[in-house]
């Protein structure tokens, strides 16, 4: 398992940028502009430590987050995202979005801090029981 980035929500991504960059010393390394879900991701680094990433979400219709919905999730690459599900559901862990593409899944902490899991490499081929399960509650 590797730690790979935690995401936070911003209102404003020039007002964070300048915060994260200009006064905290991060650095984008990264910027990714979703037109079709109308948002844009930028990963951000501390300054020769790119592998501990803060992925910034900016959503392109105004939102307030409130509730803590402005943190996102924590990211871990794992190297087979089915075995993990696998032992996590063995665990007890409900599988709140379960890896029905072989790439991605989420789970929740016993605190509900969102968690995702994302498997190294190329997609795992789909596959059951993951295939067929569906979404439950929020990730």
């Amino acid at each position: 398992m590797k730690y790979l980035h935690t995401m936070v929500r911003v209102r404003d991504l020039d007002e964070s940028l300048e915060f994260y960059c200009e006064k905290l010393g991060l650095e984008e390394i990264n910027r990714i502009d979703i037109e079709a879900g109308r948002f844009t991701l930028v990963f951000l680094a501390a300054p020769g430590d790119s592998e501990a990433q803060v992925e910034l979400t900016y959503n392109w219709d105004a939102q307030e987050y409130d509730g803590g919905r402005n943190f996102g999730h924590l990211a871990y690459r794992v190297d087979d995202i089915y075995a993990a599900c696998q032992r996590l559901h063995d665990g007890g862990v409900t599988i709140n979005r379960p890896p029905r593409d072989g790439h991605m899944a989420f789970v929740r902490s016993p605190d509900n801090i969102s968690v995702e899991l994302l498997q190294a490499g190329s997609p795992l081929p789909p596959r059951e029981p993951w295939l067929s399960m569906p979404n439950v509650g929020e990730w």
